[in-house]
């Protein structure tokens, strides 16, 4: 499986974190009371190759799933962990708390249900437009000197913020970001998943382009849109129709659909190869939950795209 390097710090010393261009994500089948079918799931992906794994403070059961089957198998410092913190609580109404007291909590609270007291990569899970980016930073940095993280990044965060933190970061001798994890997938989003997500536009992959920051990609998949899984006159399941049901998508699904069978490859494997073939380092965040969706995402990493046959894809 291929990798990305993201740039870290381990005891004061630049290090190159080694992140499959696959990250197994935190589905809900990855849960203590499904531990058979789990663990069957982790193991594969491992005996394939994988070594990366997305998670959050806020994900209801996966934390504890990921660090009992680790502390089961003994291969923690064989893996790379991502955990995300700062999402508001449940039942708040979205009240956000972006700030250094939160960052500290919840990655206190993942490590514990990790049974690790490290994790490669920390994600802020969400931004407060309104919180000064110079608390968060520092509140980053802060877990970076103490150990319990090797690079930090950003989830959910509109360009124009990413700049400015890295711009405050940079200026005060502070960690920098080392990746970024917005939403991208080849279909294009009406409104957001869910509040206060950001999808990747434009300008933002231009500058990644520029930069060749990393980028982890949730919601890489769609939902499986590529895949058939609606229907164009199926309106039943709003949420998705609301997000994904455009004529420009539907127009890119009939394309996903002609290249996939000139390749003699499954549609939902080209909508995968659209991510990892951009121009810059990108990883995608996968949420399979049988053996044969998990092969099936695996092999499309295989899949090269041309520069013509991404802008097939992508309607230019």
């Amino acid at each position: 499986m291929k990798k990305i390097l993201i740039k870290g710090l381990k005891n004061n010393e630049e290090i190159d974190i080694k992140c499959t261009n696959i990250f197994m994500g935190s589905s809900d089948f990855l849960r203590l009371d499904n531990k058979e079918e789990a663990w069957k799931i982790l193991d594969n992906y491992v005996a394939l190759g994988g070594t990366s794994f997305d998670t959050a403070r806020h994900y209801r059961h996966s934390e504890i799933a990921l660090g009992t089957w680790m502390e089961e198998r003994q291969n923690r410092e064989q893996l790379i962990i991502e955990t995300k913190c700062c999402h508001p609580l449940r039942n708040t109404n979205e009240k956000p708390r972006v700030n250094s007291n939160a960052i500290e909590e919840d990655l206190l609270t993942s490590l514990e249900y990790l049974k690790t007291d490290y994790v490669e990569l920390l994600a802020l899970h969400r931004d407060d437009p309104e919180q000064p980016v110079g608390e968060i930073m520092e509140g980053l940095h802060k877990q970076v000197i103490l150990g319990r993280v090797q690079a930090i990044g950003l989830s959910n965060w509109e360009l124009p913020r990413i700049k400015e933190a890295m711009k405050y970061s940079k200026e005060n001798g502070l960690t920098n970001i080392s990746f970024n994890s917005p939403n991208l997938s080849l279909a294009s989003v009406k409104q957001p998943r869910w509040p206060n997500c950001v999808t990747a536009n434009e300008e933002m992959k231009k500058w990644h382009l520029e930069t060749q920051m990393p980028l982890i990609a949730w919601s890489s998949q769609a939902e499986g849109f590529f895949a058939g899984r609606f229907d164009r006159n199926d309106l039943s399941n709003q949420e998705i129709v609301d997000v994904y049901y455009s004529e420009e998508n539907w127009k890119k699904f009939d394309r996903v659909q002609k290249l996939a069978t000139e390749k003699n490859v499954l549609p939902i494997q080209i909508s995968l190869a659209y991510v990892l073939n951009q121009g810059f380092p990108t990883a995608a965040v996968i949420g399979s939950e049988t053996l044969k969706e998990l092969k099936t995402s695996l092999d499309a990493t295989k899949i090269n795209l041309t520069y013509q046959e991404m802008e097939y894809l992508n309607l230019e």
